[in-house]
C-alpha cells in the first residue's frame, strides 16, 4: 500500500520501479491500481480462470442410452454408472433409440424408462430437470441430482 497518487505520479514510481501500472478496479473512486510485471499478473489472471472453469460442471450433461429390450440387469448396471455421473456433479441425459416397429410401442419404451428411474431412485435422489420427450429417434429426458 503506497498510498493515493495521481496518474503522472503513479506512472513515474511504476517506471522507477521497472514494473507495470496495472487498474485492477476502476469501478471505486479513487481507481485501485497496482504496480507489478503485467506477463506475471496476465498469467496469474489465467490460472484464476481456468481454475474457476474446471469446477464448473452444472452445465456439462452426461448421456446414458437405454435399448428398448434391455434387460434387468443392465439396467441396474446402467444406474450405478449414472449415479456416478450425479455424484460428480453432471446432469445426466437418458436416451432410449426406437427403431423400425419399436416406434409403435412408445407406452412399453415409457414404462421401460420409468422402470430405470425407479430402481435409480432406490440408489439416489434425483430431480427430473426435462420430462420425458418423444424426439425423432426415440425417447430422452434429463436429470440431475436432488
Amino acid at each position: 500500500m503506497l498510498g493515493i497518487f495521481s496518474l503522472p505520479e503513479a506512472l513515474q514510481k511504476s517506471k522507477e520501479a521497472g514494473l507495470d501500472l496495472i487498474e485492477i478496479s476502476e469501478k471505486t473512486d479513487p481507481p485501485i491500481c497496482k504496480i507489478t510485471d503485467y506477463g506475471k499478473f496476465s498469467y496469474q489472471q489465467g490460472k484464476k480462470e481456468k481454475k474457476v472453469g474446471k469446477s464448473q460442471k452444472a452445465g456439462e450433461i452426461k448421456g446414458i442410452r437405454l435399448s428398448f429390450a434391455i434387460s434387468q440387469h443392465d439396467m441396474e448396471t446402467r444406474a450405478l454408472a449414472v449415479e456416478k455421473f450425479l455424484k460428480s456433479g453432471y446432469k445426466v441425459r437418458i436416451e432410449m433409440v426406437l427403431r423400425g416397429r419399436e416406434k409403435g410401442l412408445i407406452d412399453f419404451a415409457k414404462q421401460k424408462l420409468l422402470k430405470f428411474l425407479e430402481v435409480l431412485k432406490t440408489t439416489t435422489p434425483i430431480k427430473v430437470e426435462r420430462e420425458l420427450k418423444m424426439e425423432s429417434r426415440g425417447l430422452t429426458m434429463i436429470i440431475a441430482r436432488a
